[in-house]
């Protein structure tokens, strides 16, 4: 990132931080370090690139108010940068380095807490806007997949990212990128969500990252594994399987082993 340093050098600055050494050097789209504030809590101080997948991440966390998620202590936004500083969670082992079923069982969980019904002023988008800005993409690449994907299955997973979160009417709060990657052992709980990308919409959308991640459990039974993880998280069972079912079409334009995965989906529904 050009002009980092004197980026976290200005925040360090403004919230009296020391800071450790970055997680990751020179990662992703976002830089984080651990902190520590004039007070000795430990913190952590996260800098990235306003972008729209960012929008609303601190206002999440508060509504959420540490409710299976980490806190943010303060934030700022500038017209090119996002600054977080967030409760740090220690001792920060990722939900990923844990086999895949407890990974299912945290994360119904985490959901679970994080669905919560959003204030009536909040400045969440909907579910909807995203997946029909997905839909639109989808659609304008189709030319280019001619013979590579079943036209039926396409109009099917457009129509169900333009309809299903219409269909939805009792919106929660919503993490949308959660996948174990994501979730993170604290000593304040178990596991603690970081890096929400929050709307309001579909809970049973918000399982399907996850789902996603699973790939040779998808590929042996996605059916078998859509239901389980409903079951976890007591969502319906039909809503998570068309889903999956939209996601893995959209996504198979860039990894066609989703194909197969499609067609597990559209077999166990009958169509």
């Amino acid at each position: 990132m050009s002009g980092l340093e004197d980026v976290v050098a200005q925040y360090a600055s403004r919230w009296s931080l020391g800071l450790g050494a970055p997680y990751e050097p020179g990662g992703g789209s976002a830089w984080v370090a651990p902190a520590v504030d004039a007070r000795g809590r430990a913190l952590a101080l996260k800098i990235g690139w306003r972008h729209d997948e960012a929008m609303d991440e601190a206002a999440a966390l508060r509504a959420w108010d540490g409710h299976g998620a980490a806190r943010v202590h303060a934030s700022d936004t500038t017209p090119t940068t996002v600054a977080l500083l967030l409760e740090r969670c220690e001792p920060g082992t990722p939900l990923a380095r844990r086999p895949e079923p407890e990974q299912d069982e945290v994360i119904a969980t985490v959901l679970n807490e994080l669905w919560r019904v959003p204030s009536g002023d909040h400045p969440f988008r909907p579910l909807s806007a995203m997946t029909a800005a997905w839909a639109d993409a989808f659609e304008a690449r189709l030319p280019g997949a001619a013979g590579r994907l079943d036209p039926g299955w396409a109009r099917e997973a457009v129509s169900l990212l333009r309809q299903l979160p219409l269909e939805h009417h009792d919106p929660r709060l919503l993490c949308t990128d959660l996948h174990a990657g994501n979730v993170l052992a604290a000593e304040r709980a178990p596991w603690l969500v970081i890096d929400p990308k929050p709307y309001v919409g579909d809970p049973s959308y918000d399982v399907v990252q996850h789902l996603l991640n699973c790939r040779a459990r998808l590929a042996a039974d996605a059916p078998g594994l859509a239901h389980h993880l409903a079951d976890r998280a007591g969502l319906d069972r039909d809503r998570v399987t068309a889903w999956l079912f939209a996601r893995c079409v959209q996504e198979s334009l860039d990894d066609a082993s989703l194909l197969d995965v499609a067609a597990q989906l559209t077999r166990s529904q009958g169509q």
